[in-house]
């Protein structure tokens, strides 16, 4: 493994980091370490990055802002790689945008709809980067990320980089391909349309407003835990079973959203982990529903 890093500090790739708390880049403020972390300079930083990687066999993870994965307490073995910055260009090209894996959605959502352009509303709130957004097919308020794409432009472990049609991405609820294989979404295009600024930024306004007033950001939380058992929903699940404010060690399920789990202070994945394990126990004896997680699961256990 020092070999690798002196490899890759060697390739100038990017910031190259040993041993670094992951805790420090999930939204859940929760993760041990990383072996080697890696934060790319660009596409190119990326793609010498991944060639090291295969070359060398050691495991990999990507990662972007932490917002949909829970890291195991004993954090991850081999090179962790953070899209961030150096991939958070963004490019409008009229109704089209070309957007790097690294920009905040967010942002994303905030900046496009001071320029009139309309689509990207549902996002308001969604805590991930757009590389994390295109991998789960993200959505809120009726959309979601298939609703908008046009491209996105894929690095696969052998160092080729293609460009796949919203068709090939195999959108569904909160899936997509690069879930059933290895690509990384290095960058998307989306397709939005020209709309009023005023009528945009209240839409906009509106659907932040509802996160705020409907979920606990005022405390460590990866989003919703649960994908929602369709037609049920799973924080009504949850909270009909009387769970809500549930709590194990420092994890509990929000007072406020019961399809949020909340880090009150020192939660460990442990604690986290339990719960949810609790969750799928209850919800499975009082009513007969699998319950999967939207977060993943990551690391060792």
């Amino acid at each position: 493994m020092e070999q690798l890093v002196e490899s890759l500090r060697a390739l100038q790739v990017g910031e190259v980091r040993v041993n670094e708390s992951l805790a420090h880049h999930t939204t859940w403020k929760i993760g041990g370490p990383a072996d080697v972390f890696v934060i790319p300079n660009d596409i190119e930083g990326l793609k010498k990055t991944m060639k090291l990687i295969q070359e060398t066999g050691c495991k990999w993870r990507v990662i972007g802002r932490g917002s949909n994965i829970l890291v195991s307490d004993k954090g991850l073995r081999g090179v962790t790689v953070k899209l961030d910055k150096g991939l958070d260009h963004l490019e409008v090209n009229g109704e089209s945008i070309t957007v790097g894996a690294g920009y905040p959605v967010v942002k994303l959502a905030t900046v496009i709809s001071r320029q009139g352009l309309a689509g990207l509303e549902f996002a308001a709130g969604i805590p991930g980067s757009v590389g994390g957004a295109v991998f789960m097919n993200a959505g809120a308020h009726g959309s979601d990320i298939s609703q908008i794409l046009t491209k996105a432009h894929v690095l696969f472990p052998d160092g080729t980089l293609r460009w796949l049609t919203n068709e090939e991405m195999a959108f569904s609820y909160r899936t997509s391909l690069l879930q059933k294989n290895d690509g990384i979404c290095v960058e998307a295009i989306f397709s939005l349309t020209r709309g009023d600024k005023e009528d945009i930024k209240k839409k906009l306004q509106k659907n932040k407003d509802y996160r705020r007033d409907t979920q606990p950001w005022n405390h460590p939380t990866c989003g919703s835990v649960f994908r929602n058992p369709l037609p049920e929903y799973a924080g009504q699940l949850i909270e009909k079973a009387g769970l809500k404010g549930y709590q194990i060690g420092g994890a509990q399920i929000s007072t406020m959203h019961a399809n949020f789990i909340v880090n009150t202070g020192d939660a460990k994945a442990a604690d986290v982990l339990a719960l949810i394990h609790h969750v799928k126990d209850t919800i499975q004896k009082q009513y007969q529903i699998n319950m999967e997680t939207e977060v993943e699961l990551i690391g060792e256990r």
